[in-house]
């Protein structure tokens, strides 16, 4: 009698992905697909942020702290890996920063090599190059034409041999030791007025750098009482600082922005927040739930598809969701649409409709308002226009400006619940506490709904906090919550109340530059009063 041997489990296959210097937009390409399809990533706390934006939403991922929250020892970090590799697992390693510089990566591969697990490296982008690139200036240029990187925790260092003006040094990990570093240099005979450059969290919103020479860098660490881990650059090269900066001078740079949405999709403002150097962050305002009543929206769904009306109007997302639901519900598709003339107002509800297979035939030119699109309905014409009906499926909530104003156009309008807006339960205690605390340096109304809601589950921000609105009926109703407006967009569109922001932060920026105030993040300037609206 013969036996068979049951077959080993083959391992699941490892990555060793390098994180790059923070800003998670700098991954490769191919460290970006090996997250997306990892079943386990394990993640150095200060690579976090990069797992949470490549990983997918079912990836299990650990980050490797103790209980304590100290790092991980090397060998139990590799035990996760090789653990999770051993039971077929997809797993991935992101390593903070560049493993292949700062020699992390022998470590990391030496223990999958021992336990017989094969992996892959996926190299990324070194603090070398793209700390001082975020920093505003390169490596090389001038009479500069060498690059030396130094381990600033090298105890042997011949500190005469660093004394090179057409060399330009990069210290890892040496932003704690800058003053250090400059008196070992200037011992040594260096140049006093040699450049200097220390960058903290570089690539990052809050990247922070500090400039001047070997001669005065020492008052000046001083005087900017900041500390942590970073990259030191010394050498002629730092002078391209005032022609290259282009990330720490952004309009919002750094800005903690608050948005508070409905139900609507927040990641178009937050992609043009970021853009200009925030942090913006979401907070939930409204629920959206069915009418209590569905007979209503039923007739009205059933008046669409037989013919009953010759427009329909949408003033929100969650409108022409409710009725996209609605339709599906009796299995049917934008070709109920046909024949029927559509008026939508707000970039957001354009797309929506474009995305559902309906292209808008009314839409405001300039402001995407309810009045705005008044002024472009036409008015009812029994020659030209069969029916003189108009379907409109609006909140619970909604005002009656609209209907009023088709009315006065000539038109019936059957005004129908299509859903109901309900108050979003508080965020967490320590957003509410930054809410009123001045923890945030903006706060982005998009409607009135938002302006109450958030009030209401929150509290008021702090009066420190810019507040921005998208038209005036969002900035009145902030005025009669006792909110100081400080910003209107130009038109009623996020584009402009993004802009009209970041021209502000523009405005800030300059004129603390101009009193030598040094910063113009707004929470890092508050006095002590309450704002009051008079």
């Amino acid at each position: 009698m013969t036996t068979t041997k049951a077959r080993k489990k083959p391992n699941g296959p490892v990555a060793l992905v390098a994180a790059g210097p923070g800003d998670p937009d700098l991954l490769t390409l191919r460290a970006a697909a090996l997250l997306r399809d990892a079943e386990y990533i394990v993640v150095d706390a200060d690579a976090a942020e990069v797992a949470a934006v490549h990983a997918s939403p079912e990836a299990e991922v650990i980050i490797a702290v103790s209980a304590s929250g100290l790092p991980l020892e090397h060998a139990e970090r590799a035990k996760l890996v090789i653990d999770a590799a051993k039971e077929g697992k997809r797993t991935v390693r992101l390593i903070a920063g560049d493993p292949v510089v700062d020699g992390t990566l022998l470590h990391e591969a030496g223990a999958l090599r021992k336990a017989k697990v094969v992996f892959e490296v996926a190299p990324g982008v070194s603090d070398i190059t793209g700390v001082p690139a975020y920093a505003g200036f390169g490596l090389t240029g001038g009479r500069t034409r060498q690059i030396r990187v130094i381990d600033a925790n090298d105890t042997e260092l011949v500190w005469s041999e660093l004394i090179n003006p057409r060399v330009t040094h990069v210290f890892l990990e040496g932003a704690d030791q800058a003053v250090e570093i400059a008196a070992k240099l200037l011992g040594a005979e260096a140049d006093p007025r040699t450049p200097i450059a220390i960058t903290r969290r570089g690539t990052t919103v809050d990247q922070r750098t500090i400039v001047g020479t070997l001669g005065d860098i020492a008052a000046i660490v001083k005087s900017a009482k900041q500390a942590g881990p970073g990259v030191v650059v010394v050498g002629e090269v730092v002078a391209q600082r005032e022609k290259l900066d282009w990330f720490e001078v952004k309009a919002l740079f750094g800005w903690r922005v608050l948005i508070p949405r409905t139900q609507e999709n927040a990641s178009p403002i937050m992609s043009m927040l970021r853009r200009h150097g925030a942090v913006p962050m979401e907070v939930a305002t409204i629920s959206v739930e069915p009418p209590r009543t569905p007979q209503q929206i039923d007739r009205a769904i059933h008046g669409l598809v037989s013919g009953r009306f010759e427009w329909i109007g949408f003033t929100s997302v969650n409108a022409v969701r409710a009725i996209r639901e609605k339709l599906q519900e009796y299995g049917l598709d934008a070709r109920s649409f046909a024949g029927l003339k559509v008026a939508a107002v707000g970039e957001a509800t354009v797309d929506a409709l474009i995305e559902f297979g309906v292209r808008p035939d009314l839409v405001p030119p300039t402001d995407q308002t309810t009045s705005a699109l008044l002024e472009e309905w036409p008015p009812y014409d029994s020659l030209t226009d069969p029916i003189n009906r108009v379907f409109l499926p609006r909140a619970d909530i909604a005002t009656d400006t609209l209907v009023a104003g088709l009315n006065e156009l000539g038109w019936e309008v059957e005004d129908v619940t299509a859903y109901r807006t309900v108050r979003a339960a508080p965020p967490p205690a320590e957003t509410r506490e930054a809410i009123k605390t001045g923890g945030f340096d903006a706060v982005l109304f998009t409607s009135s709904s938002t302006v109450r809601n958030l009030v209401g589950i929150a509290g008021k921000p702090h009066h420190s906090t810019v507040v921005a609105c998208i038209g005036p009926q969002t900035a009145k109703t902030a005025e009669e919550h006792g909110l100081r407006v400080d910003v209107m967009a130009d038109t009623s569109t996020i584009h402009a109340l993004v802009e009209s922001l970041a021209a502000h932060g523009e405005v800030l920026r300059a004129a603390a530059l101009e009193t030598g105030e040094g910063t113009w993040r707004p929470s890092r300037r508050r006095p002590a009063a309450r704002r009051k609206v008079t």
